[in-house]
C-alpha cells in the first residue's frame, strides 16, 4: 500500500468500517471510497457518473489500487 499514489487516502479511511452483509460485497470498500472521490474530483455529482466514471477507468484503479 505505500507504493500506491493512493496510499494517503486509503490511509486516512483505514478505520471506516464496512458495514455491508459479505455475501452482497461485489468491490472493496476502499476501491469503492478511492473511485468516488476521484470521480467527484472529476466532476461527478450522481452515483451513474460515479459508475461511469468507475467503469471507464477500471484498468487505471486495478492498476493503482
Amino acid at each position: 500500500m505505500e507504493d500506491s499514489p493512493c496510499a494517503p487516502i486509503q490511509a486516512y479511511f483505514a478505520e471506516v468500517t464496512d458495514l455491508r452483509m459479505e455475501r452482497t460485497k461485489l468491490h472493496r470498500l476502499m476501491d469503492i471510497l478511492v473511485i468516488a472521490i476521484c470521480t467527484v474530483i472529476c466532476g461527478a455529482d450522481t452515483w451513474v457518473g460515479i459508475e461511469a466514471y468507475g467503469n471507464a477507468k477500471e484498468p487505471w484503479h486495478t492498476k493503482i489500487l
